[in-house]
């Protein structure tokens, strides 16, 4: 590196840029955020607030402490780069410029190792001190070219760099130090220097690929810390080695290209990437093919372009039917491919060729048969078969069928199988054999997306399709259907109505005449013959029937022929009924109410008839002569053609129930009347009309219907009283059915829990009654220890016989077992204690305390061997003492 030169001017205090043109040489790679020289901006006014820019903002920086920076990464020309650095005062708006030439390093040109190995001196600027006049003059900053440091040097390490001094070290003692990325902090412990010489350098193989540059700041202190000079920035660039192989994104890339492209169609892009230096050769990218599989029809279908990795096609010829994939082997070689210091890696381009709509579909018959039964639809009747080279199941391999001729009244149709691509000729109208018996249709079969352009073949494929129609036995029908007749009502039974046949469709059958019969006929009024299909009344038609809806009767035949299969028919047949006046009108209401006064004591009443206009209203409303009260305490008047009113003619009507004859003539002709009796209902009444004594005469008058309600209610009260009583006297027979039927003093329990009446120990107080069905056997005498025998043990005799207790017993023969026991224990021997007659009897053996009713007993005590109650523990020490001491 050549020595830094800076030349020193003489200058008074004034704003601006100290020179017009600064010059500076850097590197020739330029990192962006790179820093590349420093400005300096005098303010006579240390207030301002500057701003700086730069002419060239895509590619210098200028930041707020003069410091220029690059933009982005790139190549310094060997011209020298200008560009204009500005200065405005954010205030006054005035602003200032300065030139800035930059000249990249001249290149090595192969120096002796000892220049090589010649360590720069860097010396701080002098800088104006505080107590210094202020005329005395000050130098210039001067600005550091950056330090271009190889990457993976061998070393040895450390290795120097540079050399920083200040020319004051000649009065004072100072200290060198730096600081920053790489020195004091992380990674730290990269570059060091001497704090006595300032000797710079660096202690370990630098990696441009993890770190391209250092920015360090040199500092000067005395030896008590204080600051002598300006801290200096010093940029080491690592420049870059070609240490790494090109990587591909994918080991493997996919890419697709029609068959029949023609040569340049653009294929897929193949991107490999370097870790080195982009901008120098180390890591500028070299592509080619080395190999492609299959080789036909050409072993160079496809050609890349060397520097962006752009695949494109060189030859015609592709076509997926015989080729439908290649298989290509991409290098990448940095060095910009120079094969011989470059290095390379390889991947896998595989190129499927997809499918375009070459082939169209072929039929694979020129006529096609089918046949299909009369009267039948949804029915396939002929499958279609066509070959088509194209991918399946593609739009260029899915086949499109239509007819152009031989069903003008569209009878047919031909659906597409999604899988075998075969068409289905179906039927979806019916077709009659006595009218066609066979369909000649014509059919073409065409791609769903168009044959490719430049294609010979013709776009689609015809073929013939025969269809014979079958005959089938079909259903009779009935002509007209259906039928319609006008019939007045009240025709009586046994009448010819009407003659309802069918016809059959079998015209070229061998079969018999059709036979009639009934099968919906809901009021029973009609019957058929069975041969000529004449239809009768079986009973007299009524138009006011439920069955009959506005004055319509529909009834159903069937017709049914011999065929194989029997088949048959139904028809209709709708009989309009005609109104005759056949119905005497009726009043209505049939109950009512009025007061027993003359006012208020109208009653409106309506004249009902079944019949319709003109045997109907208007009607004539009149009271009968007899009884003659009738005409004496009523009166009825018509206010319209079929109401009226009917009223009191006397001033006073005692309370109750009046049944009133009404005659009611209708309109009709001939006339019909009927006498129609309206019960009313005559009560006290108040001011405003009301009844006041209606629960009295709806007592009087009461209806069937609630005196059944009434009644229901009381049989539902007794049979719940009844079900009640019932529960009582079952719930009192289980109570009583738990209870003993025995006399209590007779109870087993109660005489068996005698705690003043010692027996045969400590078991007859945890009684069990299972010891009353069947004693315990003798224990044999073998199994005692000597010497622990009492001498009132049960005596060894023949077992009395007790008697055996069933296993169920009722209740009341308890106290007779009990006796029974008590009786063959008293002349029972060997039942314990052998000295009393207190044990009903024997409950048990083997108690742990013996018997003491004979402790006293001066004939059993010398013959005794008490000892063992010194086994017994302190509990029986006395006892022990007692009778186990020998003559004490």
């Amino acid at each position: 590196q050549a020595p830094i030169k800076a030349t020193c001017e003489d200058m008074s205090c004034k704003t601006g840029f100290p020179e017009d043109v600064h010059s500076a040489v850097v590197s020739r790679s330029v990192h962006g955020g790179q820093p590349l020289l420093n400005v300096r901006f005098r303010s006579c006014d240390g207030n301002k607030k500057i701003h700086f820019g730069s002419s060239e903002p895509e590619d210098f920086r200028v930041g707020e402490d003069g410091v220029v920076y690059a933009e982005r990464s790139f190549q310094l020309s060997a011209e020298p780069t200008e560009f204009v650095v500005s200065a405005q005062d954010k205030e006054t708006q005035q602003e200032w410029q300065m030139r800035v030439k930059l000249t990249p390093e001249p290149a090595f040109t192969g120096a002796s190792e000892k220049d090589q190995r010649k360590i720069e001196e860097i010396i701080f600027p002098w800088q104006q001190y505080k107590h210094s006049s202020p005329l005395k003059r000050q130098k210039r900053d001067w600005v550091i070219p950056p330090i271009n440091l190889p990457e993976n040097s061998k070393g040895p390490f450390p290795q120097e760099l540079v050399r920083i001094r200040s020319d004051r070290d000649k009065s004072l003692s100072l200290r060198y130090s730096v600081t920053g990325p790489g020195a004091d902090q992380p990674p730290t412990g990269i570059f060091i220097i001497n704090p006595i010489s300032g000797q710079l350098s660096v202690t370990k193989p630098l990696d441009r690929e993890q770190i391209a540059s250092f920015h360090l700041r040199a500092h000067a202190v005395d030896v008590n810390g204080n600051q002598v000079e300006n801290p200096i920035d010093i940029v080491i660039n690592v420049i870059d080695m070609n240490d790494n192989r090109p990587e591909f994104l994918h080991q493997v890339w996919n890419g697709t290209v029609p068959e029949g492209s023609k040569p340049g169609t653009y294929v897929m892009t193949v991107t490999a990437i370097d870790a080195d230096d982009p901008n120098a050769q180390n890591g500028m990218l070299r592509y080619r093919i080395l190999s492609q599989a299959p080789s036909s029809p050409s072993p160079n279908m496809f050609t890349i372009n060397n520097e962006t990795g752009d695949i494109i096609t060189v030859a015609a010829g592709l076509d997926r039917e015989k080729v439908q994939q290649y298989t290509l082997i991409i290098q990448a070689t940095d060095m910009e491919g120079n094969p011989t210091y470059g290095l390379s890696n390889t991947a896998t381009a595989v190129i499927a060729v997809t499918d375009v709509n070459d082939n169209p579909p072929e039929f694979t018959a020129m006529t096609f048969y089918g046949e299909v039964p009369e009267n039948r639809v949804d029915v396939i009747v002929a499958n279609l078969t066509v070959t088509d080279k194209d991918q399946p199941h593609t739009p260029a391999w899915n086949a499109m069928y239509r007819m152009t001729g031989g069903d003008p009244t569209g009878r047919f149709t031909i659906l597409t199988d999604p899988n075998s691509n075969d068409g289905l000729v179906t039927v979806v109208k019916p077709i009659d054999f006595e009218t066609n018996r066979m369909f000649v249709l014509t059919v073409a079969a065409e791609n769903q997306e168009p044959l490719a352009k430049g294609i010979q073949h013709p776009p689609q494929s015809t073929a013939t399709v025969s269809i014979t129609v079958i005959d089938v036995n079909e259903s009779p029908y009935f002509v007209p259907n259906p039928k319609l007749v006008r019939q007045e009502e009240g025709l009586l039974a046994g009448s010819m109505l009407t003659t309802f046949t069918a016809q059959d469709p079998d015209r070229y059958m061998q079969q018999t005449s059709l036979r009639y019969s009934k099968l919906y006929d809901p009021a029973n009024w009609l019957k058929i013959d069975p041969v000529n299909g004449q239809i009768t009344t079986t009973a007299v038609l009524d138009r006011e029937s439920i069955y009959v809806q506005n004055n319509m009767y529909n009834a159903t035949f069937l017709a049914s022929d011999n065929g194989i299969p029997p088949m048959s028919g139904t028809g209709t047949l709708q009989i309009y009924l005609l109104d005759i006046n056949d119905n005497a009108p009726q009043v209505h209401p049939k109950e009512a109410t009025t007061c027993e006064t003359l006012q208020p004591n109208a009653i409106n009443i309506t004249a009902v008839d079944p019949d319709i206009d003109p045997n109907a209203g208007p009607f004539a409303f009149e009271l009968p002569d007899t009884p003659a009260s009738i005409k004496r305490n009523w009166t009825i008047v018509r206010i319209s053609g079929d109401h009226a009113q009917l009223s009191l003619r006397i001033r006073f009507l005692e309370a109750g129930i009046y049944d009133v004859p009404i005659v009611i003539t209708d309109s009709g002709n001939p006339h019909a009347s009927s006498t129609s009796l309206l019960k009313v209902k005559v009560c006290q009444c108040d001011l405003n009309g009301d009844c006041t004594d209606v629960d009295r005469i709806v007592g009087a008058g009461l209806g069937t219907g609630a005196i059944i309600a009434i009644l229901l209610c009381i049989i539902i009260l007794l049979i719940l009283v009844l079900m009640f009583v019932v529960w009582m006297k079952r719930r009192d027979k289980e109570r009583q059915a738990k209870q003993l039927l025995i006399d209590p003093e007779d109870d087993v329990r109660d005489n068996i829990l005698k705690y003043d009446e010692e027996g045969g120990g400590e078991e007859d107080q945890d009684y069990d009654l299972s010891q009353l069905q069947q004693p315990d056997t003798v224990e044999p005498d073998a199994i005692k220890p000597v010497g622990i025998r009492r001498l009132d043990e049960r005596p060894i005799h023949a077992e009395p016989q007790y008697p055996v207790r069933s296993a169920a017993p009722h209740p009341g023969d308890i106290g007779d077992f009990i006796n029974e026991g008590l009786k063959a224990a008293d002349n029972d021997p060997t039942a314990p204690p052998y000295d009393s007659l207190l044990v009903f009897d024997y409950e048990g053996s083997g108690s742990t305390a013996g018997s003491l009713s004979s402790l006293n007993s001066s004939s059993s005590g010398g013959e005794q061997d008490y000892d063992y109650l010194n086994d017994w523990g302190p509990r029986f020490k006395k006892l022990a003492d007692m009778y186990g001491g020998g003559d004490d």
